[in-house]
């Protein structure tokens, strides 16, 4: 499994288990240009979460939502903004989240051992 591999296995691990503490997925892989893209975007009752996920099978650097660093922060808000231009949603709450899931290889896969939702991350 490669590192692109491992990030989209990460991001339906994310998934599944954001929806099943209550989250309701709206997208997921929003990209816009220059600025990348948003892994999860969902509802949290209210409030719309922007959500960045990172999946790691060591620690050895460091824990995975260190790997958001303020480059990856700006980018992020600046693709939410867009995304709720283009969706209309100007006046909703919103927040951003990181997940992050450190997993051990299994075969060809990966299996998770811890996931960590850190909301109100940044």
């Amino acid at each position: 499994m490669n590192r692109h591999q491992l990030g989209k296995t990460g991001e339906q691990i994310a998934a599944d288990y954001l929806s099943r503490n209550g989250y309701t997925i709206l997208e997921k892989n929003f990209r816009s240009g220059k600025y990348g893209e948003i892994d999860i975007i969902a509802e949290d009752g209210p409030c719309i979460c922007f959500i960045e996920v990172k999946t790691r099978t060591s620690d050895i650097f460091g824990a995975p939502s260190e790997a958001v660093d303020r480059n990856k922060m700006r980018k992020i808000r600046s693709l939410a903004l867009i995304y709720l231009k283009q969706k209309r949603l100007g006046e909703r709450e919103i927040r951003f989240d990181v997940v992050e899931i450190t997993a051990r290889r299994a075969g060809s896969g990966i299996v998770p051992e811890n996931i960590n939702l850190i909301r109100g991350a940044f």
